[in-house]
């Protein structure tokens, strides 16, 4: 049993936004590499999910929330095993959404673009003094060659992806379940 399910055994909400990330090209992508990112990203929300949906089922009501991302639609050639997990997570949502009808609980994706966190910020800023340009200078080209779908053409901040996990959590969103839901500034080319 995750330590997290021993301090907080009564959870009604669950969101699952554990996750790392790692730009490394396929070929050197190791089992080693792929084990840890599975893990991390997909198991740990695996574990948290078996143990808090019963509950939630038992007491009527519940939200188990994925944090996914953008990038499980559209799988990143520079971290195709990060796209992966974002995807397996998709299908496990779904999957548990199912096995809730009836009840009142459940269980979504939410599925950010690029978005201005604490690590992406880092991200930006080395990459930018590696290069000598502004972090504004490598942000425009980043959306102009890495994410050009990006309709609002910056990054979204946390949030604006708070946000849409806020409502996703509330009563109001009784009648979405089993629902991937975008906040990712258009970056997915889908009107689904």
């Amino acid at each position: 049993m995750p330590a997290v399910c021993r301090r907080f055994p009564n959870t009604d909400i669950l969101v699952n936004n554990l996750g790392t990330y790692e730009v490394k090209p396929f070929e050197q992508i190791t089992d080693a590499d792929w084990h840890a990112i599975v893990e991390t990203n997909f198991m740990s929300g695996v574990r948290l999910s078996r143990y808090f949906l019963p509950k939630m089922k038992a007491a009527g009501w519940g939200r188990i929330i994925f944090i996914s991302s953008e990038s499980a639609v559209n799988i990143p050639v520079e971290m195709i095993h990060y796209g992966v997990t974002k995807t397996m997570q998709l299908a496990l949502s779904r999957g548990l959404a199912e096995l809730t009808s009836g009840t009142g609980v459940t269980v979504n994706s939410i599925l950010p673009g690029p978005t201005r966190s604490e690590g992406v910020e880092k991200f930006v800023e080395d990459i930018a003094k590696s290069r000598q340009i502004t972090a504004a200078d490598f942000e425009k080209e980043f959306f102009r060659t890495i994410r050009p779908s990006s309709i609002i053409q910056r990054f979204a901040t946390p949030d604006e992806v708070a946000a849409l996990v806020v409502f996703t959590a509330s009563p109001l969103s009784s009648a979405t379940n089993g629902a991937a839901l975008h906040v990712d500034g258009g970056t997915v080319r889908s009107i689904l």
